[in-house]
């Protein structure tokens, strides 16, 4: 049997540049301006091993709207 395994959705500041970064359910990361309709202007990000993420409290997701819980 294979288990398929969903990430919660994560929200985080990335330190070293200070953007805002959401994980989504499948585990990939994006760069979310902080615009109106935050997710639609959303690029891609791949972190690095030296990459510095911050987690931020759930409760802050809605000020991006994110399409998912």
């Amino acid at each position: 049997m294979l288990a398929v395994r969903k990430h919660e959705v994560a929200l985080f500041v990335d330190r070293s540049t200070r953007q805002w970064i959401v994980r989504d359910p499948e585990g990939n990361f994006w760069i979310v301006p902080s615009v109106e309709n935050a997710w639609d202007h959303r690029e891609p990000f791949h972190p690095v091993e030296d990459t510095d993420l911050e987690p931020i409290p759930g409760h802050y997701k809605y000020l991006f709207r994110l399409p998912f819980y």
